[in-house]
């Protein structure tokens, strides 16, 4: 039987554990359980099948852990998930609609990118360019974030958007977005070289230097690029 919200939050009171955990990372105003990282995964991948209204459940509570073990269970649920299947559809939806439930960075990365990013790979990406104009900058995180699914279909109108967005966000100011800016575009630096260094060579000079060193990163060697031959 599917788990409930409130037998998953059993489970991370029971291992809870602030002292050795004080989770020194998060800094938002939820407060913190102490559930050490491993831990809350391997908790939640138990409740991968949670119904969606459970999940939801989840991110009504005040701590950071059932936080951001919500985004962890709808990441477990549409793993291998096919592009139409409406558990991925669910989530998708209800990660769109809870944004205001995230106030980290990590529950971003835990989900966008196979929540978000897989579901959009079919699909009309105006969704990504609304979150990349928020003012929110962790919606701002998820549009350049939810991207990375692209790098791995390696699908040619999917990167092309990923450059888009990427070229959009270059200027952010706050650290929560540029540095995933930097991470995508090493990504698939790796997977369309070409690409990468077409699009560097109209933006390198916008760039701050740490994020044209991450976006270089992953080109084969002897590739030609802003910062010399690879």
């Amino acid at each position: 039987m599917p788990g409930t919200a409130r037998e998953l939050l059993a489970e991370l009171r029971a291992a809870a554990r602030p002292d050795p955990h004080p989770q020194k990372h998060y800094h938002g105003d939820g407060g913190v359980l102490g559930v050490r990282m491993g831990e809350l995964f391997d908790i939640t991948k138990q409740h991968a099948a949670m119904p969606v209204d459970e999940v939801d459940r989840l991110l009504d509570e005040r701590e950071y852990e059932p936080r951001l073990a919500a985004f962890c269970v709808m990441d477990f649920a549409v793993r291998g998930r096919p592009p139409g299947d409406d558990v991925r559809r669910e989530r998708y939806e209800l990660y769109l609609r809870r944004h205001d439930r995230i106030d980290t960075w990590d529950m971003v990365d835990r989900a966008a990118p196979r929540v978000i990013g897989e579901y959009l790979l079919t699909r009309p990406r105006d969704p990504l360019f609304e979150l990349a104009a928020a003012s929110d900058p962790l919606r701002r995180r998820t549009a350049m974030t939810a991207p990375l699914a692209f790098v791995r279909a390696r699908d040619a109108g999917a990167l092309a958007d990923l450059y888009r967005l990427a070229a959009l966000l270059l200027d952010d100011p706050d650290p929560v977005v540029a540095k995933p800016v930097g991470i995508a575009l090493r990504h698939v630096g790796a997977v369309d070289p070409d690409g990468l260094v077409a699009f560097l060579d109209v933006n390198a000079e916008r760039m701050p230097r740490a994020m044209l060193r991450a976006a270089v990163e992953k080109l084969p060697p002897g590739t030609r690029h802003p910062l010399g031959t690879a």
